[in-house]
């Protein structure tokens, strides 16, 4: 445990003033994304664009007492405060993740190169699902990035996976310090930020210098250039490449790729064939032999690999075309990239392409450089945007296809005719000061389906919001039952898991086996255990609930005096689930006799702390309770953790708090209460889209049943969306509405299976128009209303086949 106090020598710093000395928990930059409990520490940065010393004063009053800061600090305006001042604040978070990391012995692959980095250690990560891994989340491969990634490194972890971006020479030795790898991976060299360094050659010698200390470096020999690089140092390495010279030499059949050293061969298939998939997949392959897998365990991990939404990503365009959105950035090795992914797609293929800023060469020679690529990629259409090209245009003239010529990205969404665009595949490629976010808007299909979309950034302020009104020391369940709510469990498990949360619940251990699948090391209780499942919950170290005698005597005799943890439910007045007083006895004689049993937790349930309306009777539960754990706890001479409140509870009972809450509806923003907490932010969003628009005649009907009849000239909208995406009948004759272009629109005649009409006469909206079913302007407590129900059956009714989609901010 590290207390502030040792920061001082740790950061090499001075304590300005120190109120408490708390330990050092959680570390933070961004006060959007702070955890604010007093083991947070904030590190005030002073950057280009925000001064993270602004932003003390409104952390303080929201509960954070920890602060690093390299600005003088009137430190007596935060008198409950611990300061921290240092030469450099972002140094000082550089020293502390370098101290962890040296307090952890165990292997961490580090990840450089110009492309690829991350789905490589996405991947890496996906295929050794067996080890406790410890990575970056996103890609977080900055010098902030790194060191808040390596901070969440602990000895349980068995194999850190971290990725390493630098701009400019000097960097990459203070993330060798923090990472330490002792293997590495060069992905790759290209152009992506030439313009730090002084030649390319320089730019490789400084990514090197992060594996000084690696028994072991994996890349492509088909880089003569690294290699060159890497043979004036003594690291030693383990290549592979299509070229002879490599000690994994690679062969290709189609989408089978033949691997052979002098020791072995061995062939693999793949599940794609363009060169940047192939490259990045040759990287994690070497990788898991040299980790001593088999060929066939590897070949059956990649079976099951998942795609990484990354820069490149397919949508659907408008007049049938395909959009391959790469408008993150613009450099020479990743045009190459796009243009093998172009490549390997059908259609005319067209590019829209900016200015190359990141190349490292002079306009003489990008120009035609560019030009070359282009031609070799026998291409249909060619968009050009920028100065630098619109000025040399000439020497495009070698490309056999349409060209269109433009200074600016508003010149070339007034003057070109995107309608023309047509059963194309279209590569937009640009810098990011160009915004081809605002083309890939223009030329993207709108009919997306329906879709949940998760805000993480909300549910993370919710979650401090929570921790916020707990006393020191209360621990956090977060439950994850039901697919989190509806807003899928995996996600939200590693959401939950990054930002240390103690424990999960989940209602089956079904649900439990899936999030250990997920790398979710976090202790998982299972509310509603069967003896089926037993199995299942020692394997996959999961946590049963006793919440009978019958139960609790199956699983003794399944365990056959085996070891396992449990968690004791006791009936207390919510008439569901749980051990009566008259069982205790028998219970505490079970424990008693088998010492392989522990017991992790003895929690309730509050039946009515939503309404004031049952305080009393809440009391009375509380009383009940409390009077059971003694009994329990002396007669076993044990103090396990106690719980009784849900989100309602911690929302209205800071007194119930005890050893630990559970939180449930709440994480997502829901108000579960009658009373107001305007600081919940609700999480999910649920939209679809206008499929068809129809008018209709006075006396014409709508819909099975012919429910919905006019009653004079209607507009009826329908709407991607029915019963079997958890659209409720309910809602059908008017019941329920979904908002349109900010104005309520009722559902008409019966709710479908997989769609819905809606009146929209009164609302002007064309086909492809979004539509909200519940979000802003159409709370979900309202949607609920409409229903007769609460906001828990609609969250948890949405149906897995709705897609979710997560964002938040990055780096």
């Amino acid at each position: 445990m590290i207390l502030f106090s040792s920061l001082e020598k740790m950061c090499d710093g001075k304590v300005l003033q120190l109120f408490n000395d708390h330990p050092v928990q959680d570390l933070f930059i961004d006060s959007r994304k702070s955890v604010l409990t007093q083991q947070s520490v904030f590190f005030a940065i002073a950057g280009d664009r925000h001064n993270g010393h602004h932003y003390i004063s409104g952390l303080y009053k929201a509960g954070t007492r920890q602060f690093v800061v390299e600005e003088n600090i009137n430190a007596s305006q935060f008198p409950e405060a611990n300061f921290l001042l240092v030469k450099s604040s972002r140094k000082a978070l550089q020293m502390l993740a370098a101290y962890n990391r040296k307090s952890c012995n165990i292997p961490v692959i580090g990840i450089t190169g110009s492309n690829g980095k991350t789905i490589i250690k996405e991947w890496l990560f996906q295929l050794l699902p067996d080890l406790k891994i410890v990575k970056n989340p996103g890609s977080y491969n900055s010098q902030v990035g790194v060191p808040l990634s390596v901070w969440n490194m602990h000895p349980h972890h068995e194999l850190g996976i971290f990725e390493a971006g630098i701009s400019r020479p000097g960097e990459m030795e203070n993330l060798e310090k923090i990472i330490q790898p002792t293997i590495g991976i060069f992905s790759n060299i290209g152009s992506a930020h030439d313009e730090g360094f002084s030649d390319q050659q320089e730019k490789v010698r400084e990514k090197l210098k992060l594996f000084t200390r690696t028994e072991i470096l994996v890349c492509s020999a088909d880089q003569p250039q690294l290699l060159e690089e890497i043979n004036k140092t003594k690291l030693k390495t383990l290549t592979w490449g299509f070229n002879s010279g490599a000690h994994f030499q690679v062969s290709q059949r189609e989408n089978k790729f033949l691997l052979k050293s002098h020791k072995e061969e061995f062939e693999i298939t793949l599940p794609f064939s363009d060169k940047a998939s192939v490259e990045n997949i040759l990287h994690c392959i070497v990788i898991l032999r040299y980790l001593n897998y088999s060929p066939q365990i590897i070949q059956e991990r990649i079976h099951r690999l998942r795609s990484v939404p990354m820069r490149l990503e397919l949508k659907q365009g408008i007049n049938n075309c395909q959009v391959i959105d790469d408008s993150y950035n613009n450099d020479l090795a990743g045009l190459q990239v796009g243009l093998d992914f172009l490549g390997s797609l059908p259609n005319k293929k067209t590019v829209i392409l900016s200015d190359v800023l990141q190349s490292g060469l002079d306009d003489e020679a990008l120009v035609p450089r560019i030009s070359e690529l282009l031609a070799q990629s026998g291409i249909d259409r060619f968009i050009a945007i920028g100065k630098i090209l619109f000025e040399q245009q000439q020497k495009f003239d070698n490309l056999r296809c349409q060209r269109s010529f433009y200074r600016s990205t508003e010149d070339a969404l007034s003057q070109f005719n995107w309608d023309d665009l047509n059963r194309e595949t279209i590569l937009v490629k640009g810098a990011r000061s160009f915004q081809f976010e605002r083309i890939t808007a223009r030329i993207q299909r709108k009919i997306h389906g329906t879709r949940m979309e998760i805000d993480l950034n909300k549910m993370v302020h919710n979650l401090n919001f929570f921790k916020s009104r707990l006393n020191p020391g209360v621990k956090v369940m977060v439950m994850v039952k039901a697919f989190a709510y509806g807003s899928g469990s995996e996600e939200v498990a590693s959401l939950l898991q990054y930002h240390k949360v103690d424990y999960l619940g989940v209602a089956y251990a079904d649900e439990g086996i899936e999030l250990r699948k997920s790398q979710i090391h976090l202790p998982i209780m299972v509310m509603n255990p069967t003896e089926e499942s037993f199995s299942a919950i020692i394997s996959n170290n999961l946590e049963p609930v006793i919440y009978s005698v019958e139960i609790f005597n199956a699983l003794l005799e399944y365990l056959q005096g085996n070891r396992c943890r449990i968690h004791l439910e006791i009936e207390t007045g919510m008439h569901r689930l749980g051990l009566e007083q008259d069982n205790l006895e028998e219970v505490i004689s079970h424990l008693k006799q088998n010492k392989n049993i522990s017991i992790a937790s003895i929690f309730s349930h509050l039946a009515g702390a939503d309404d004031s309306n049952h305080d009393e009777y809440s009391s009375r539960q509380m009383e009940r309770f409390e009077s059971a754990y003694e009994k329990i706890s002396s007669e076993l001479n044990v103090r396990p953790i106690r719980h009784i409140l849900n989100s309602s509870g911690i929302l209205r009972f800071p007194y119930f708090q005890m050893d630990m809450v559970r939180l449930g509806i709440g994480l997502y923003g829901v108000n579960p209460t009658e009373e107001s907490f305007d600081q919940l932010q609700p999480v999910a969003t649920l939209k679809t889209v206008i499929s068809q628009i129809k008018n209709i005649k006075e006396g014409e009907s709508v819909g099975y049943g012919r429910w919905g009849k006019a009653v004079h000239d209607m507009k009826i909208a329908t709407i991607a969306i029915g019963y079997a995406d958890g659209f409720s009948r309910s809602f059908s004759k008017g019941a329920g509405s979904v908002l349109i272009n900010g104005k309520r629109a009722p559902v008409f005649g019966n709710v479908c299976m997989d769609m819905t009409m809606v009146d929209i006469t009164e609302i002007e909206a064309k086909e492809g128009d979004e539509v909200i079913v519940f979000g802003e302007g159409l709370t979900i407590h309202e949607v609920a209303g409409n229903a007769k129900t609460i906001p828990y059956e609609i969250l948890t009714s949405t149906s897995e086949r709705v897609k979710r989609i997560f964002f938040t901010d990055s780096f």
